[in-house]
């Protein structure tokens, strides 16, 4: 069993470096979407901050939710939640655990690093944002790859997964919550009719699933037209997407068989597994999936601290 500091640092690192991914996914997409969207739409930047759960500190620190300060906030700021410095946490616990994995993938995690740094702040502007954008998204599926190749199947791996997957648990469920907040209803009077909306509804859930790469493999499960209901269901409870709730913690699960002491650990998965499977989401979405949601994200905070409990902070 690794030491329980060695085993936090390889979890975090692979926590940080999923957001990384994630937000820089996220920022990608966005774009796009509001292009789309007609200009009555509720949906602006500050919807971003919201999904990363740092709101109360963006609202501390800015007076105006405009796209400038939401992409310096989420992308080049040195905040502890930007881009930039999650790659900088994920550097510093791969450096600090550079002994149990591959040397190609610190060198990699390193010159991510480096390339965010000089390039973050020139990237605010629309015009090298998405080449930036999607060199981090490209690098961090590198890494990701080269862990999954290379590293023994041993404890280290196990925290690995355990933090990727718990990330991504988190983070679909965040995305969920931009398409699910009745955004297009209120567009203000004689906006559009509501037989109109609902092409902006398909435009709003096409790029949910396409900010998690979920788009062909969402028509594989689904053959009918885009509906929220679906692209909901697809990516909560499908259990054989990657990146779907479900089945990452399925994957938790399975980590957890090979790892001393987890009963208190898969108790809590178990409980959060029950609760994505069972959920009737057409009636949720009728009443509002926020309460729904928040809960399926207090209960994925809980699994975290059943993890750290278990083994992280035996030794403090």
């Amino acid at each position: 069993m690794l030491l329980s500091r060695v085993a936090e640092r390889v979890y975090w690192q692979a926590r940080y470096l999923e957001r990384v991914e994630n937000l820089a996914r996220l920022l990608s997409v966005y774009s796009t979407l509001l292009m789309d969207l007609p200009k009555g739409s509720k949906l602006g930047w500050h919807t971003l901050v919201q999904i990363s759960g740092t709101e109360k500190h963006f609202n501390a620190r800015y007076k105006q939710q405009s796209e400038r300060n939401v992409i310096r906030f989420l992308l080049a700021e040195r905040n502890g939640y930007s881009i930039l410095d999650c790659l900088a946490l994920t550097r510093e616990n791969a450096r600090t655990t550079r002994e149990i994995m591959p040397t190609e993938a610190f060198e990699m995690i390193n010159n991510l690093y480096y390339l965010a740094r000089d390039k973050a702040d020139k990237a605010v502007d629309r015009s090298t944002r998405g080449e930036l954008l999607d060199r981090i998204i490209s690098e961090c599926q590198q890494i990701t790859g080269l862990l999954g190749g290379c590293m023994s199947r041993d404890d280290a791996y196990c925290f690995v997964r355990l933090g990727r997957s718990l990330e991504r648990a988190d983070m679909t469920t965040r995305i969920v919550d931009v398409g699910s907040g009745d955004l297009l209803e209120p567009l203000g009077e004689g906006a559009i009719g509501e037989d109109q909306s609902t092409p902006f509804e398909n435009i709003l859930w096409v790029n949910v699933l396409r900010s998690q790469s979920g788009f062909q493999m969402y028509r594989q499960h689904v053959r009918e037209r885009i509906r929220g209901e679906d692209v909901v269901k697809f990516l909560l409870q499908n259990d054989q997407f990657p990146r779907a709730t479900a089945h990452n913690l399925t994957t938790i699960i399975k980590v957890l068989q090979k790892l001393p002491n987890s009963s208190k650990v898969k108790w809590q998965v178990d409980k959060t597994q029950r609760l994505v499977r069972n959920a009737e989401i057409e009636k949720k979405m009728e009443k509002g999936l926020l309460g729904f949601l928040d809960e399926l994200q207090q209960e994925i905070a809980a699994i975290h601290f059943k993890i750290a409990e278990t083994w992280f902070l035996a030794n403090k």
